[in-house]
């Protein structure tokens, strides 16, 4: 087995190149994680991806061959992907707000690698603080959705193969489409996803990508840092799908203020001071509760904005 008819489908040169198929993706998939390929034909396949640009049908086969080797996961209510590298975000709040969604009743099932260094790292090291637990496997995943109704899972533990494709970028210095398969896996099968991008156009790739893998209900934005994060103090374009058709919709600001996400805070023992209600920033809350309204929203919960209000109002009690 060899990628090299796939190398040779996007590199034949202007006007004999294409784009691969949705089977096309994902056999070069397969290949690829059988360990058959050669490791310059990944990368020559991975940089022609980047270089012609990512489609729809390649995202969704490189994404259905990854899940088809992935382990059973428990199925939860809502997939929540971290995938950012997080250098221009600050704290994670949205951690708050994914905890929000399982304190109402919904499972809530993260997954995540943000890449390496200080920024990125942010994100993990406020897990704890947020009161999610980091996972060391799909058993311990389905005992915390029980026991807690949300879990993280590193992808190194649940995906060691994409964990170390994902780190090629060490070597090519740049991004690969499997960054945006990453937010794709969805490896517990979720009706209803989150997803954040950094770059806009990505947006209605993902939600594209979602559809041919039928899922249900999804909600993409240009969030914090490529996270799934909102701003509350902008404007927030969603893309996704509802009842599984296409689906757009614009949010206004939920706050008059210039803030920005990113405010230098780094102490993530913060995110517990906010849930506990010993420390308060409007800004912050503000930030948790209109991300857990979109996320309310994907879910299909009614008045998700009164009902994410709610919640917060009501956590310390």
């Amino acid at each position: 087995m060899t990628l090299a008819p796939h190398v040779r489908t996007l590199g034949r040169g202007p006007g004999r190149s294409r784009s691969l198929t949705r089977d096309e993706a994902y056999d070069a998939m397969r290949i690829i994680l059988s360990g058959q390929a050669a490791a310059e034909s990944v990368g020559a396949l991975l940089m022609l991806l980047r270089m012609k640009g990512e489609v729809a049908d390649e995202i969704a086969g490189f994404t259905q061959a990854l899940r088809d080797d992935l382990p059973n996961a428990p199925k939860p209510d809502l997939d929540w992907p971290s995938y950012a590298a997080g250098r221009t975000r600050g704290l994670p709040y949205f951690l708050l707000s994914a905890k929000l969604v399982g304190a109402a009743g919904h499972s809530v099932l993260m997954h995540g690698f943000n890449g390496e260094g200080e920024a990125a790292q942010t994100i993990r090291d406020a897990l704890p603080f947020a009161g999610i637990p980091v996972c060391d496997d799909i058993d311990g995943a389905t005992a915390a959705l029980k026991a807690d109704n949300i879990a993280y899972l590193p992808l190194e533990n649940f995906a060691p193969e994409l964990h170390r494709l994902l780190l090629l970028r060490r070597d090519f210095n740049l991004r690969s489409c499997l960054n945006t398969v990453s937010r794709m896996l969805n490896p517990g099968a979720a009706n209803a996803s989150v997803q954040g991008v950094f770059h806009p156009s990505y947006r209605e790739l993902q939600a594209d990508a979602s559809k041919l893998l039928s899922l249900t209900s999804l909600t993409v934005i240009k969030g914090g840092g490529g996270e799934f994060e909102c701003n509350p103090s902008k404007d927030t374009v969603a893309f996704g799908l509802r009842a599984g058709a296409s689906w757009e919709h614009s949010y206004a600001p939920d706050l008059d203020a210039t803030r920005k996400l990113n405010d230098g805070e780094r102490d993530p023992k913060r995110l517990q001071e906010l849930w506990a209600g010993t420390a308060h920033d409007a800004f912050a809350e503000g930030i948790v509760v209109t991300t857990a309204a979109l996320a309310l929203d994907t879910l299909g919960v009614a008045n998700p904005n009164d009902a994410a209000r709610s919640l917060w109002d009501a956590r310390v009690r």
